[in-house]
């Protein structure tokens, strides 16, 4: 018996996304730019591989080695392979080594947003597998005191492999739920990059199924959004930075996390340079109104920065 094409599943990608239609923007070419396969980039990891020559030098092997990439001229030690299909950047050498690590472009914005600065006390609150956090230690050249937190021992595993493959000693790893990590000294900087529905990482299928969809579950996740961003204010230091991120479009589990935060606590919104397209943040979604300053926060979407969808807000603990 022929299986009959449901295309009002909701698991069908046009019914899917057919509610942010008038949000995403160039909505047609959004939905074109999800049959094609997500980029692979990868970053030179300048604690392994520090000087202009060795860097060079690893470029070349990695060309003898098939892989063809291009430089990423807007975000520095970042680039984009151009023949996706045919390498598998993680069954590298030069991966195993730490002297490559394999991130999404938009992975990056968080940690530019953050500003680290070495000598700082940062914590990394869901930080597995550890992306994020070693960018954070390659761009503090090392010199910062991070605190990687996650609460699953799974990925805590993953997050400590990766810490060692890329040299990094200036880790320190902890086991909390994020909504309950203790309090201690204050931190100077927190990055939130939560846990989420990862709409920005959705691809298309032959007959339209959407793939990497997370199951629904029973979490619900903008109130798991929510505890983990206050918990985060109250853990750094008055005047001090905290960076909240998802891989998702959904509001809810956006602007409207801020909103609770900006409504429950004394915090603000600051602006930052980005170096990617980006468009500000919605200031109403469903009839709802947020915060005017939500607006300087930023929506990445996926076809026009040819990477994972993003959103981040930058946000200011007031003294």
């Amino acid at each position: 018996m022929k299986k009959k094409n449901n295309k009002s599943s909701p698991f069908h990608y046009e019914d899917y996304f057919s509610k942010y239609e008038n949000l995403i923007p160039d909505y047609k070419k959004f939905l074109s730019y999800l049959k094609t396969p997500m980029p692979q980039y990868f970053r030179i990891n300048t604690l392994k591989v520090s000087n202009k020559n060795e860097q060079k030098h690893l470029l070349n092997i990695l060309k003898e080695k098939g892989v063809i990439f291009e430089e990423v001229k807007e975000i520095s030690y970042f680039y984009r392979v151009i023949n996706n299909e045919e390498i598998s950047l993680g069954n590298l050498e030069e991966y195993s080594l730490g002297l490559i690590h394999s991130m999404t472009l938009s992975s990056s914005l968080p940690v530019i947003a953050l500003d680290p600065k070495p000598g700082e006390l940062i914590l990394d609150m869901c930080a597995a597998p550890g992306g994020k956090t070693g960018l954070i230690a390659m761009v503090t050249d090392d010199k910062a005191i991070i605190v990687s937190n996650d609460k699953r021992l799974d990925r805590l595993t993953a997050l400590v492999s990766n810490i060692k493959r890329l040299g990094i000693t200036c880790v320190i790893t902890t086991r909390y739920r994020g909504e309950q990590f203790p309090f201690g000294i204050p931190f100077n900087k927190i990055l939130v990059d939560a846990p989420c529905t990862g709409e920005g990482r959705y691809r298309v299928g032959l007959e339209g199924e959407i793939l990497y969809q997370k199951g629904s579950g029973r979490a619900n996740l903008p109130s798991i959004q929510k505890g983990l961003l206050v918990r985060a204010f109250d853990l750094v230091e008055p005047g001090g930075i905290i960076v909240y991120s998802t891989c998702t479009i959904n509001p809810k589990e956006n602007e409207e996390v801020v909103d609770y935060l900006l409504r429950k606590r004394q915090a603000e919104i600051i602006d930052w340079e980005s170096p990617l397209p980006f468009h500000p943040g919605l200031i109403e979604w469903e009839g709802k109104p947020y915060h005017p300053s939500l607006k300087l926060t930023k929506r990445y979407y996926t076809h026009e920065v040819q990477a994972v969808g993003f959103f981040v807000a930058k946000i200011r603990r007031i003294n």
